[in-house]
């Protein structure tokens, strides 16, 4: 296969599991809009609420191109409103009852203040799901704090055993924190709509914050506590839970990532390598043993590895069976054969780029599935169509747009609390 993506073209008219599904975003930055990205893949209409200046994501730029904006804004629409202004949030209000979901991001406290807190909206929609994500809850004693993903990531506990025990904590290079609150928000909004639809329950309030789900990702870390007393150490790419695990360096100067986790797995490393006496040998022989020695492990498989390029290490322990596969930058994804034939990645129209590659939707139904249907709006760019369902006319639509009540065209994100 030629090693290009392929070229698509949005799908406008294809129907998904979520068609006839409205959900009112007021959230910033990556893990609202994450949420409400998945909800829009299957087929949500997913109305960006957003100020004059945009989304804040839509300043995050990689030359002068708002890429962030373009992946996690697919599929929606922009409806412009200064909140700040009576008319705007009354516009807002009016909205509401046609919405199945409202999803917020604001500092706890904020959409109170504007008055659309929710004993406001449910009173609008008794059947609204609404969720809230902030860094640390509604409610505690952290509830105020500035809650980006990065302080979560720290205090989660994930950065103290992330990266190497000689260095410092690592923080992720990627929004961790928020896509993992954002998938985590999309189930729970499902879960909640289900009682509305199919159980004829009433709407309700989902407590996001990034906190929650990020500990809970990171496993059984206060169990384990509890039982040991001990902390987790950084280990680098080893694991505590089994032996050999590790990257390893390839004779051109890449690297491979191998995990023999189980008991026949590393039985058949040690012979692929020519090392079978390591199965036979008390010290190596069961995986307690060899997490207690893996630092010889690893100089054992360092060494061999070290002997071949990239592609021959992962040639040679398929052949063998053994579990291992490339490290990748973003270079060889573009150029890989697997990627390209399930077309993980694929470019659609652009007028800025001509081109942009976007990744697919995930996961992929077979009998219902999801479509990139739509690229990511300018700002305001649905403001007409949508309050002509609440008697905006055209006349009534100049007025709101010379007291600044609703805004369109482009900009670039701005810092909204």
């Amino acid at each position: 296969m030629a090693a290009e993506l392929k070229r698509r073209d949005y799908t406008p008219e294809a129907k998904a599991p979520l068609a006839g599904v409205r959900v009112l975003d007021l959230s910033r930055l990556v893990a609202g809009n994450m949420l409400t990205q998945v909800l829009g893949d299957f087929g949500a209409e997913v109305i960006k609420v957003e100020p004059p200046a945009g989304d804040t994501l839509r300043g995050w730029k990689v030359n002068d191109i708002e890429t962030n904006w373009k992946i996690y804004a697919r599929n929606k629409k922009s409806l412009g409103l200064e909140l700040r202004k009576a008319s705007a949030r009354k516009l807002l209000l009016d909205l509401v009852p046609s919405a199945q979901m409202f999803v917020e991001s604001f500092r706890p406290g904020t959409l109170e203040k504007m008055g659309l807190g929710p004993d406001v909206l449910l009173a609008r929609n008794p059947k609204l799901v609404i969720v809230r994500i902030s860094g640390w809850g509604q409610n505690g004693p952290y509830a105020k704090r500035p809650g980006f993903g990065t302080l979560v990531e720290g205090m989660s506990g994930f950065a103290s055993f992330n990266g190497f025990g000689d260095r410092e904590p690592v923080l992720p290079p990627m929004y961790l924190a928020d896509t993992v609150a954002g998938l985590y928000g999309a189930s729970g909004a499902m879960v909640a709509l289900r009682e509305v639809e199919m159980n004829g329950g009433k709407g309700q309030v989902i407590d996001l914050p990034l906190l929650d789900p990020m500990f809970v990702v990171l496993g059984p870390q206060a169990a384990n506590f509890r039982l040991n007393g001990k902390v987790k150490p950084r280990t680098g790419s080893r694991s505590t839970n089994a032996a050999p695990r590790n990257a390893y360096k390839t004779k051109d100067g890449l690297y491979v990532c191998l995990s023999a986790s189980t008991q026949k797995m590393a039985e058949r490393l040690f012979r692929s390598i020519g090392r079978d006496d390591l199965n036979h040998d008390p010290r190596y022989k069961t995986n307690a043993e060899r997490v207690k020695r893996a630092e010889e492990l690893d100089a054992i498989i360092g060494a061999f590895v070290g002997e071949r390029t990239q592609a021959q290490n992962v040639a040679f322990f398929e052949k063998e069976e053994v579990t291992i596969g490339p490290i990748y930058d973003v270079r060889q994804i573009l150029l890989d054969p697997h990627i390209l034939e399930r077309e993980l990645i694929a470019d659609y129209p652009d007028s800025e780029m001509g081109q942009f590659p976007m990744h697919h939707v995930v996961p992929r139904l077979d009998g219902t599935p999801a479509s990139i249907r739509t690229p990511a709006p300018s700002i305001g760019q649905h403001n007409r169509a949508l309050l002509k369902e609440v008697g905006v006319d055209d006349a009534a639509y100049a007025a709101l747009r010379a007291e600044g009540a609703v805004s369109e065209g482009g900009g670039a994100g701005g810092d909204e609390e």
